[in-house]
């Protein structure tokens, strides 16, 4: 790895190690995490003999080759179909945080004349947004359009849906969202976990379904070549990924996440910034006939993502998006790295295309055309997996990405 070097995207060099907060201070340790996801896919493949057995009867096969990918394909005959399981995380709970913040301040909504209630917004439609965008964002990725939506809801206990208006934010934020996609919502589960949830907490996930017709519309990356354009899509801040991390900083700010940042907005405000749905970009990309050689959904471990492909590329980077300003006061107040900071946060880019070297201006005018600023931000090169930031004097290794078995 290159220096580190202070620069204009919010992460600084290095600080002095007493003042800094990582990833792992907070809790969350990838190196400790990601050996049981290998151990899981080890496990899992072994499995698909079953499908193949099954398959003299059904007719549905596997796609080995999108395991370890975001979402597992099976081949249905005329088409494929896509599958992705995914948890929030713990958004929620700022969420929550932020309700009692507005209460203590007396109002209920961000702008607007103040009004009584006895608690403030509760945000809870964003929080539905950000719950399907971990799914559908991982889904599109092997090139599947998205038809159905499950959800998980699970309670620390039965007071949670007591709170009404809560409550009816998740359902309409749930809704609204699906309509966004174009998709149903088929159902779910809402347990109340006592004893496994934090009583007044709750765990949202979301599963969904996807299909791949035509065929060839399949995306695993089996064509992705030196030369081929990396196309970078803006985030809208945070999404759902390092909200661990923000939660513990919260406690070291001044005034927690009522905090104001130098740009006038409170700090958990920002952190409630609803994840962008990218399924209108890839649709629209496959409807203009773009060549999408292989897309990765920048979300845990961060730029990291962007080498998801395990071939032995080198993805240099030659421009960088502006960093949302709530990251770029994460990274400051948390005295981190470079290297740390776009080995774990979204910095600014939230999904990567990447396309045929002649399709770059076109994919990041179906970006535009859907509200999404993107960037061509890199070119895809022979040579050993890493990510190569020009701009920040940073290089990510492919030893720091153990995704796969």
């Amino acid at each position: 790895m290159a220096d580190e070097k202070p620069n204009g995207s919010g992460a600084p060099g290095g600080p002095p190690a007493g003042d800094r907060l990582t990833y792992e201070d907070s809790g969350v340790d990838y190196d400790r995490i990601d050996p049981l996801k290998v151990l899981a896919q080890r496990a899992a493949r072994a499995t698909g003999a079953n499908l193949e057995r099954a398959g003299a009867h059904t007719g549905v096969r596997e796609v080995a080759a999108s395991r370890g990918e975001s979402a597992y394909v099976v081949d249905i005959g005329d088409a494929y179909l896509a599958s992705i399981t995914e948890c929030l995380g713990t958004k929620a709970l700022v969420a929550d945080a932020m309700r009692e913040v507005q209460a203590e301040s007396g109002v209920s909504r961000v702008s607007g004349p103040p009004v009584s209630k006895a608690l403030g917004r509760t945000w809870y439609d964003h929080i539905a947004q950000d719950t399907i965008a971990t799914a559908v964002n991982d889904l599109v990725t092997v090139g599947a359009r998205p038809l159905s939506i499950h959800a998980y809801w699970a309670a620390g206990s039965s007071d949670w849906f007591d709170d009404t208006e809560r409550m009816n934010d998740l359902v309409d934020g749930w809704k609204a969202a699906c309509n966004v996609l174009g998709v149903a919502w088929g159902g779910g589960e809402t347990p109340c976990l006592t004893g496994v949830v934090e009583e007044g907490a709750i765990d949202l996930a979301a599963s969904c379904v996807g299909i791949i017709r035509p065929k060839s519309r399949l995306t695993l990356g089996e064509d992705l070549a030196a030369g081929d354009a990396i196309v970078l899509l803006e985030s809208s801040g945070i999404h759902a990924n390092g909200l661990t991390l923000a939660r513990k900083l919260s406690e070291r700010l001044p005034a927690g996440y009522a905090t104001v940042m130098p740009g006038g907005r409170k700090y958990g405000e920002a952190l409630l910034d609803p994840t962008v749905l990218y399924p209108p970009v890839t649709e629209a990309a496959f409807e203009a006939g773009i060549g999408l050689r292989y897309i990765a959904n920048i979300t845990g471990h961060g730029w990291r993502k962007i080498m998801r492909h395990p071939g032995p590329f080198t993805y240099r980077i030659t421009e960088v998006p502006p960093v949302p300003e709530v990251l770029q006061f994460m990274v400051e107040e948390t005295r981190q790295t470079a290297e740390e900071a776009y080995g774990s946060l979204n910095m600014g880019a939230g999904f990567a295309l990447f396309v045929r070297p002649e399709d770059g201006d076109a994919a990041v005018a179906c970006a535009e055309a859907q509200g999404i600023r993107a960037w061509v931000a890199g070119v895809v090169e022979d040579g050993p997996r890493q990510v190569v930031m020009e701009p920040l004097g940073v290089t990510l290794s492919g030893e720091s990405l153990a995704l796969r078995d």
